[in-house]
């Protein structure tokens, strides 16, 4: 069985996050468009489907007229010992920018590393490591 991978109803601003999450994580990006797909609840060139596949895998698509954009709460995305310290780091300051540092990814009292950060696209990201 695979982890669940979120997918993102955006407020017409799709194509930009994904791209900004394939620049912070890498991976391969693929976006398709309601007039690809022949939707006509929406413009023609909004993202219909959009799938990031890497070392971090998202889904997303520009909110159809009837469908609500994300608003998140009581909900964070976790990265909690994807990666090596460094990239947790670099990924971690990445998604900082343009969006606000909830905690800062320091190390705890239990002697792990954690921090909280919304990203600039409303995400709301937990990531850290075991101590080293």
């Amino acid at each position: 069985m695979t982890a669940p991978t979120p997918y993102i109803l955006f407020p017409g601003t799709c194509r930009e996050a994904l791209e900004h999450y394939r620049a912070v994580f890498g991976g391969e990006l693929e976006l398709h468009t309601y007039g690809e797909f022949g939707r006509t609840d929406g413009p023609a060139d909004d993202v219909a489907h959009g799938d990031l596949l890497g070392p971090v895998s998202l889904q997303g698509a520009d909110a159809g007229a009837d469908e609500d954009a994300v608003a998140l709460t009581g909900v964070m995305l976790s990265l909690l010992g994807r990666s090596d310290a460094a990239t947790l780091h670099r990924w971690f300051d990445a998604l900082a920018e343009g969006g606000t540092i909830v905690s800062r990814l320091e190390r705890r009292p239990w002697g792990d590393w954690d921090g909280i950060v919304v990203d600039a696209h409303g995400l709301r990201w937990l990531i850290g490591y075991r101590g080293a």
